[in-house]
């Protein structure tokens, strides 16, 4: 009897009471169907034969075999190269997520203004996003060159006599994808920080200002702590992003100089299809889906310290 109510009420929650209810759930669930089947397949199905094979050890050609937790193990204990890839993540997450988050804060008030064209302006910010990672890789290749790169041009223009060798040098070559990136997405977030403003009550403003609050004090007292939702949101989309930074560094070093640009993405690429080692691969992504997960975990647990929600 108690299973028979249990499905029974399954199925009035899911396909209605009456039949013309059941009949519009139906079509409905039919409408959804292409998208659920492509989520169960290339999502769902795929996630699980990931995990599947991070305990095997499988070159795409051969049948596989069963290793454990071999994989894991040597990742940790035996594999510098992991070590370093996630040194450099890490360090494109600790320069991409603040940065970026101040530069497309700073271009939302900025484009935030009732001026003539200030419509153009959002345009020409937001095209980089846009744009194909191919080829801003491309362009930024041509832009850093040593010899006759804009950059350097215009750096020896200042007087400098020792320009950098930006993506041929371990030490700017790090620097010079950071740079990169906050470039290609700045206008993403800052089309996101720009909705916050507009979203902030004028009163709120105008009542600071009856009581005397400077530019300073109605930006750190009134803008910034209704912004801290939403700058909360930017950090974890931006956090996740960094730590799965690819074309750039696949465009523009492929990994080098001496694999300081090898991020732990690339690292994945080049296990699994560069060295054709699939289960290790696996076992990399996995190891990258666990860090991004704790991180967002963190970043939740501490956001009730300093988010202002309404």
């Amino acid at each position: 009897m108690i299973v028979t109510n249990f499905f029974q009420g399954l199925r009035n929650s899911l396909f209605g009471k009456t039949p013309t209810q059941r009949r519009e759930t139906r079509t409905a669930w039919l409408f959804l169907a292409p998208n659920l089947l492509g989520f169960m397949l290339f999502t769902v199905f795929a996630v699980g034969m990931a995990f599947w094979l991070s305990f095997q050890e499988w070159d795409l050609f051969n049948q596989s075999n069963p290793v454990g937790l071999a994989n894991y193990i040597r990742l940790f204990t035996g594999d510098p190269d992991f070590m370093r890839a996630l040194y450099n993540t890490v360090y494109f997450v600790i320069g991409v997520v603040p940065v970026g988050a101040v530069l497309s804060l700073i271009l939302a008030l900025l484009v935030n203004q009732k001026i003539k064209g200030v419509s153009l302006f959002r345009t020409a910010l937001y095209v980089p996003v846009v744009t194909p990672t191919i080829a801003v890789g491309l362009i930024w290749v041509w832009l850093y060159n040593s010899d006759f790169g804009l950059i350097n041009s215009f750096l020896s223009q200042l007087g400098f006599s020792q320009t950098p060798n930006w993506l041929t040098s371990s030490t700017w070559s790090k620097p010079a994808i950071v740079l990169t990136n906050i470039w290609q997405n700045a206008g993403y977030y800052m089309v996101i920080y720009l909705a916050a403003l507009q979203n902030i009550p004028d009163q709120l403003y105008e009542a600071a200002k009856i009581d005397g609050a400077t530019r300073w004090q109605q930006f750190s007292r009134i803008t910034l702590p209704l912004l801290s939702p939403t700058t909360f949101l930017v950090f974890v989309m931006k956090t996740m992003g960094a730590f799965k930074i690819f074309e750039a560094a696949y465009i523009m070093t492929e990994g080098g100089p001496g694999g300081s640009t090898e991020t732990i993405v690339y690292y994945i690429y080049k296990n699994g299809f560069e060295w054709f080692r699939m289960g290790y691969a696996a076992a990399i992504a996995w190891v990258l889906f666990a860090i991004i997960f704790l991180c967002t975990l963190f970043q939740f647990k501490i956001q009730k310290t300093w988010v202002y929600y309404e």
